[in-house]
């Protein structure tokens, strides 16, 4: 069997509501999911979600070749664009690549991928994740109360800018989920998105664990800053959670190293051969691993076997226009079907046909940083002392 061409699609994740982060909302809810589909001479096809970046550059390196060498395949591509293909929107190229050669290697084998990769337990537990920062109380009330009938008893909501207002969401979040569970206590995570200093990080979830048990604070300060997240680790009694955003073992070791972080991420978009590297060397670190993303199918699918996994990001209960899934959700979990490789089919007529749902490429949203990013004020109760402002800087 050997590679013979590539097509790219783009298609749109609906959400019908407002999504965003500390970074950014959008309002109408349109999220552009890159799509690659690798062909072979014998008939399979393979499809990635990930960017197009380079992608003609990138593909040079596995045109020809069999698609089921994959993990060298893997390393020939990032050879092939070493001097970018380390680091964001290229290293997204590779990884679609790398997921649609996994799916190719399954369907030979007639295999789901989740069995060939070794996994035993087709089950994937999940939390809820709904991008939800813009949400009113009701929104977020009604929105998790979906994810909660699902069976999903840990949630992550987004904020970092109003203690107070994460305070309140957290407790609406929290109360919603008790419920639904029987009174269990539930998992709560806070994701900020990189918008704290340190000493902000430090300040901001000391005043949230006056009144909450939280699980994780997710990216409390920028990616790379391993003394930062050392330094907020230290001073909060939640984990720390990171990781979405690196690319390469090269990022993850020095955090690993320092004893950086807690819980060890990985984006859907990087790639399965990623996934299951730094799911290996976080376990060598005694740290678990969590998967993150739109639709992370393909880390869902390594997450079976690796034994190291913790829980994986659960976002949008339907997928992407024009593409549909073999599995489904529920009592709290991904429950991966029996097709041959990812599981992933697409109606490509359907997604030419919501071409017009696209945002543009230049649209705001969370992609882009707000300019006072980490140099803003807070104001933070402290026990029965006059209100103290952080600056952070």
């Amino acid at each position: 069997m050997r590679i013979t061409g590539y097509r790219t699609l783009t298609t749109v994740q609906d959400w019908g509501r407002p999504v965003g982060d500390a970074n950014g909302v959008i309002p109408d809810g349109l999220v552009r999911i890159p799509i690659v589909v690798v062909e072979t001479d014998e008939g399979l096809t393979g499809v990635g979600l990930g960017p197009h970046v380079e992608i003609e550059a990138v593909f040079a390196a596995i045109e020809g070749e069999d698609p089921r060498c994959v993990t060298a395949l893997y390393d020939r591509m990032l050879r092939r664009m070493f001097k970018a293909g380390h680091s964001g929107a290229v290293f997204g190229t590779i990884g679609a690549f790398d997921s649609a050669l996994w799916d190719i290697k399954a369907q030979a084998a007639g295999e789901p991928l989740w069995r060939l990769l070794g996994g035993r337990d087709r089950r994937v537990p999940a939390y809820a994740s709904g991008l939800d920062i813009a949400l009113t109380d009701e929104e977020l009330v009604a929105v998790y109360q979906i994810y909660a009938d699902h069976g999903l008893r840990a949630a992550k909501i987004k904020g970092g800018l109003d203690v107070d207002r994460d305070r309140h969401r957290l407790g609406l979040v929290r109360d919603v989920l008790t419920d639904a569970g029987g009174g269990a206590r539930p998992g709560l995570m806070l994701d900020v998105n990189e918008t704290w200093t340190r000493k902000q990080a430090v300040r901001y979830v000391a005043e949230l664990e006056r009144t909450f048990d939280l699980t994780w604070v997710e990216e409390p300060v920028r990616r790379w800053d391993v003394e930062g997240h050392a330094a907020v680790g230290r001073g909060i009694r939640a984990s720390v959670a990171t990781g979405e955003n690196l690319t390469g073992l090269e990022q993850h070791r020095p955090l690993m190293a320092a004893g950086a972080v807690d819980v060890v991420q990985t984006a859907g978009v990087w790639g399965i051969t990623h996934f299951l590297r730094v799911a290996a060397l976080a376990h060598a670190h005694d740290l678990p691993v969590s998967p993150i993303g739109t639709s992370p199918i393909g880390l869902l699918h390594g997450a079976t076997s690796v034994p190291n996994h913790l829980v994986s990001e659960l976002q949008d209960l339907r997928p992407a226009v024009g593409v549909s899934l073999d599995l489904h959700v529920e009592d709290g979990a991904y429950v991966l079907g029996d097709s041959p490789g990812l599981g992933v089919r697409l109606d490509e007529e359907t997604i030419a046909a919501s071409s017009h749902l696209l945002p543009h490429p230049a649209a705001g949203g969370t992609h882009i940083r707000p300019e006072h990013a980490g140099r803003r004020l807070y104001a933070v109760e402290a026990g029965e002392e006059s209100p103290v402002l952080n600056a952070g800087v």
